[in-house]
């Protein structure tokens, strides 16, 4: 009877914990709790295992991943790699309160740029288009709010990208002409 009880208990504390994982996520955390316990019926809570993916570039991307527990690590295919060999290019490693694949919550036939895996034992919370169409219905307020929190979050991600391609194209120019060097006879003048 002791075991029952206990996952009974175990139960509630994980539903919780999602419920305050959502509301710490920078998409989630405006709404009330009225919407949250709204979301938290339409997400899916997966578990992958260390070296699963999650999902892989090119596949057609239906939503996105906010990272409960576990990390996980984002690769590109190597586009200089032999067409008979495939390498995979580390991006980065994503870690609790992160997530990924949010562009295809507004591209309408989004394809994964990368490619995600488990690094460990992991626990995602899947939001999904169809939730998110869901919830625009349903609960019109809440969908309005989180539409502008990822539009925000692009925003800033894209503004961020364009930076480091300038800082990228600046480092190659550099490379490619060299600053000049002053010689001696130029100081004489």
């Amino acid at each position: 009877m002791n075991y029952i009880w206990d996952n009974l208990f175990r139960r509630k504390a994980n539903e919780d914990d999602i419920q305050t994982i959502l509301r710490d996520n920078i998409l989630f955390q405006d709404l009330s709790d009225r919407e949250l316990r709204f979301i938290e019926s339409v997400v899916h809570v997966r578990r992958f295992h260390a070296g699963e993916p999650v999902f892989k570039q090119g596949e057609l991307g239906v939503g996105m991943y906010l990272i409960a527990r576990g990390r996980i690590e984002i690769f590109v295919k190597d586009p200089n790699a032999p067409t008979d060999e495939s390498r995979d290019i580390f991006i980065t490693q994503l870690l609790p309160g992160d997530f990924f694949g949010e562009l295809a919550l507004v591209e309408d036939t989004s394809k994964r740029t990368a490619s995600a895996f488990a690094r460990d034992e992991s626990l995602l919370i899947g939001f999904f288009k169809p939730d998110l169409n869901e919830v625009l219905s349903r609960q019109p307020a809440a969908g309005i709010k989180i539409t502008l929190r990822l539009a925000e979050v692009l925003g800033k991600r894209l503004k961020d990208t364009t930076e480091k391609v300038s800082d990228l194209r600046r480092a190659l120019k550099d490379m490619r002409e060299p600053p000049p060097v002053d010689r001696p006879d130029d100081q004489l003048k």
